[in-house]
């Protein structure tokens, strides 16, 4: 469970506690219940609405889904963790959900990490630093279309009508038919599959690329090309079809 999601009940909770001190409490505005047929109704009121609220925000806030950020709205990494755990429910994909959640977090150390070889081994200003930043750009902007190219797939992806046609035994229908609704359905499950390995692909050349950097002594800019991990790099990114510029 986000531990955001706490933080917010538990201010949720303060803050209607203090209303109701602040109503409710002689040293302040002293509303009196069994005082005044105002008075009590005011104060009943109140802790009615109280009850009404941290009811209301307990379920928003810990069980209700959150609501799906439109995909070309996707910006930064926070929306990207946000727009997977909105189909984290999706029994049928929950492991790929968990997974690509996990890579999206993988992605961000292997950055920091990245960052601090960097750091250590060149001064921001060198060739060497922005050719290594260069590439490590470009692969987090394929690492990301294709966690959008799964979020794409998500949102009209049916778990009902998927379940229905992978346990069919529909007489009404052909067998034909039953078989072209289960490639489709699998196409889904294969794209994002193939979209994951992807991911998992360019994690494992981050950590070639940051395992290379950390055991060079001196570089010549001439030289990166030729380095193993950065060929395969620039041969991933090749061959990536949906890949842009």
């Amino acid at each position: 469970m986000d531990g955001t999601k706490y933080i917010k009940l538990l201010g949720l909770i303060i803050g209607v506690a203090a209303i109701n001190v602040l109503v409710l409490s002689p040293g302040f505005i002293g509303v009196e219940l069994g005082g005044s047929p105002l008075e009590t109704a005011v104060g009943v009121t109140l802790l009615f609405a109280s009850v009404l609220v941290l009811l209301y925000g307990s379920y928003t806030l810990l069980f209700r889904a959150p609501v799906a950020l439109p995909v070309k709205q996707i910006k930064t990494h926070e929306d990207y963790v946000a727009a997977l755990n909105h189909y984290r429910r999706v029994k049928v994909l929950a492991q790929d959900i968990a997974l690509a959640l996990r890579q999206l977090d993988r992605l961000q150390k292997k950055k920091e990490t990245l960052h601090e070889v960097l750091n250590q081994r060149f001064e921001a200003t060198e060739l060497s630093y922005a050719k290594f930043a260069s590439v490590t750009q470009e692969v987090e902007k394929l690492f990301y279309l294709n966690v959008r190219s799964i979020l794409n797939r998500l949102h009209v992806f049916d778990e009902k009508e998927y379940e229905s046609v992978l346990h069919s035994k529909s007489t009404q229908l052909s067998p034909q038919i039953i078989q072209e609704r289960r490639m489709v359905y699998n196409e889904y499950m294969t794209f994002i599959q193939n979209s994951l390995a992807t991911n998992e692909e360019i994690l494992l050349k981050l950590d070639k690329l940051i395992l290379e950097i950390s055991r060079l002594d001196s570089l010549e800019p001439g030289d990166i090309e030729a380095m193993p991990c950065m060929q395969e790099i620039d041969s991933l990114i090749k061959q990536t079809k949906y890949y842009k510029q």
